[in-house]
């Protein structure tokens, strides 16, 4: 199991885009914005003929920095999804827990999703994850 690369203390959750070290909340990433060290990517000649052969998968930070993509969720919605009490209450399922492990250490993540969704406790997760990023049931948010 790993655990945040700033406190040391908490399962990760998220991934930093610049460096990809993984961290638990906000302020672990605020704390570790300031000392962050980008990865430089080696500069590749022939690097869109691998990505058109298909033989280097596209990353997920590849599709967030697209600017043709029109279900961008901005961050201001997303940081709402730390503050919904009903996400975090069925977070506290383990079983849940170890299904978003599952999706996330996958290496076809669309198939780990396929299977993923056929779990009730998941889809109540997606369905409460797209109300909160939607602007429905805000009424446990303190922010708009």
């Amino acid at each position: 199991m790993q655990i945040c690369c700033v406190c040391r203390e908490q399962t990760p959750k998220y991934r930093c885009p610049s460096c990809n070290i993984r961290y638990c909340s906000l302020g672990c990433y605020k704390k570790h914005k300031d000392s962050c060290r980008p990865v430089e990517k080696p500069a590749s000649s022939n690097s869109e003929s691998k990505d058109a052969a298909g033989s280097e998968p596209l990353r997920l930070d590849d599709l967030l920095h697209e600017d043709d993509v029109i279900d961008k969720v901005p961050p201001q919605r997303l940081q709402l999804l730390g503050q919904s009490t009903e996400l975090r209450g069925l977070l506290c399922n383990p079983h849940l827990r170890q299904l978003l492990r599952s999706v996330d250490d996958a290496e076809s993540k669309a198939s780990a999703m396929k299977a993923a969704m056929q779990e009730p406790l998941f889809v109540e997760f997606a369905d409460q994850c797209l109300k909160v990023v939607e602007g429905e049931g805000n009424a446990s948010s303190s922010i708009d």
